[in-house]
């Protein structure tokens, strides 16, 4: 294994329930294959029942220490001394010398992992509970070696205690570079976006007056060549041309300023970026992408045609999109139907209805909806009124939803409420649009 492999592990992190689950076991097992006398040592009393019972009370609760530190250590520290106490282990202290088994071990490494995880405050109301006692405790079970049994559990608790606060101290200052370390960072690149920033701010500067300057002499040479085009056409011609030039020159500096202008964040190949200006051009690949969504969709189209407006047809796709984003929203995998209907006086009508949600079928998660969708009716109602139209909306009486929309073409008056009921599909007719038949969005406004 190569030494960057080692360090990896190193540094890798052991998850508090393992260390937490392998203590109480190493507390068990010793405790329980503790032999019960050694040759040169103390007589100590047969196992049995108690004594096994005193072990798990000795073990089992480590396993839970990263939820209640100090009263798992506290209860192992009586169930250590009670085993003492009816000579199940030996005292440290004893004619035959120091003996520190196991038992007193795994008190000292868990009064060292609370010292870690605990504050300062609870890491010293430890020391100060335990160490008192098990000074009383010494003094009452070993009569003939109280001051060295007592200043032997003294001294274990004490480096344990130090080692564990001395770990949490070094830890602490650990996680404190790290923190600095990354505000540093962020401050440098904070400072270097805000260079980019002033020196973008500098260049759109100076294109934006390359821009007015060509800008205002293309309107020049329209006035002189407007003033000369009867007397002198090829001058008028010549002017023309000029005015051509500079033209493109201002477009090219424009896409120049525009560019600058940009964030690192708006990447051409980033998926989730919408066209800024959706034609009725792309309400197929739209439907496209909400069938493989899940929703099945039946998608008509009757009349003849016309060229509409960019805001026209933009009105026409938002609308539409809302409308499939929230019936996957609220309806789930279901079937839906979208018709646009070109009517003879001038007017586009508009269907969305979908047949309600399926028994079974549980509306889509809000992620895996279609996204660049707006505020529900609200925002479906701002756009159809920004084209002079109108819109109905309500539930179906055969089950499910509608949304159904009358615009008037660019130059025709709004053709009224009437055209919606002629042109939908299956007698799919709305309720009344008064009434609060709405499905609220999770975003605060209202959806089909």
């Amino acid at each position: 294994m190569t030494r960057g492999g080692l360090d990896s592990i190193a540094r890798r992190r052991v998850p508090r329930a393992v260390v937490d689950v392998v203590m109480a076991l190493l507390m068990v097992v010793g405790g329980l294959g503790m032999p019960v006398r050694a040759p040169d040592g103390p007589v100590l009393r047969d196992p049995d029942v108690w004594r096994a019972l005193l072990v798990l009370v000795s073990g089992v609760p480590l396993a839970v220490h990263r939820k209640w530190p100090l009263p798992v250590v506290l209860v192992v520290a009586l169930a250590v001394g009670l085993l003492q106490a009816f000579h199940y282990i030996p005292p440290p202290v004893g004619e035959h010398g120091t003996t520190i088994g196991v038992s007193y071990v795994m008190l000292a490494v868990a009064v060292s992992v609370t010292a870690v995880r605990s504050s300062g405050r609870t890491a010293t109301l430890m020391l100060v509970v335990l160490v008192p006692a098990f000074i009383v405790g010494e003094l009452l079970m070993a009569p003939d070696y109280r001051a060295a049994a007592a200043m032997t559990m003294t001294v274990l608790l004490a480096v344990a205690w130090a080692f564990g606060r001395l770990f949490r101290a070094r830890k602490t200052m650990a996680t404190e570079a790290l923190e600095r370390a990354a505000a540093v960072e962020r401050e440098q690149a904070a400072n270097a976006r805000a260079a980019v920033a002033q020196e973008r701010a500098h260049i759109a500067r100076e294109l934006h007056d390359i821009v007015a300057h060509n800008v205002s002499l293309m309107v020049v040479q329209t006035i002189a060549a407007d003033r000369v085009q009867d007397r002198d056409g090829a001058k008028a011609h010549e002017l023309h041309r000029s005015i051509e030039q500079t033209g493109r020159a201002a477009v090219t500096e424009l896409r120049r300023l525009l560019l600058v202008l940009r964030t690192d964040d708006e990447e051409d190949d980033d998926p989730s970026r919408q066209p800024p200006q959706p034609t009725m051009e792309q309400i197929p690949p739209l439907v496209d992408s909400v069938r493989a969504a899940g929703l099945d969709i039946d998608f008509v189209t009757s009349g003849e045609p016309v060229e509409l407006s960019a805001g026209f047809e933009l009105a026409v796709y938002r609308v539409i999109q809302e409308a499939f984003t929230n019936t996957l929203k609220h309806a789930g995998r279901t079937s839906a139907q979208l018709s646009l209907t070109w009517q003879r006086d001038r007017s586009l009508v508009l269907h969305v209805c979908d047949a309600g949600r399926r028994p079974g079928h549980e509306a889509m998660p809000l992620e895996q909806t279609l996204k660049g969708a707006g505020h529900g009716l609200v925002g479906m109602r701002e756009r159809i009124a920004a084209v002079g139209g109108t819109l109905h909306t309500g539930e179906r009486p055969s089950g499910g939803y509608c949304v159904h929309a009358t615009i008037p073409l660019p130059g025709h008056e709004t053709t009224g409420p009437e055209a919606v009921s002629a042109g939908d599909p299956g007698g799919a007719t709305c309720l009344d649009p008064g009434l609060p038949h709405s499905r609220e969005t999770p975003e605060g406004g209202s959806a089909p």
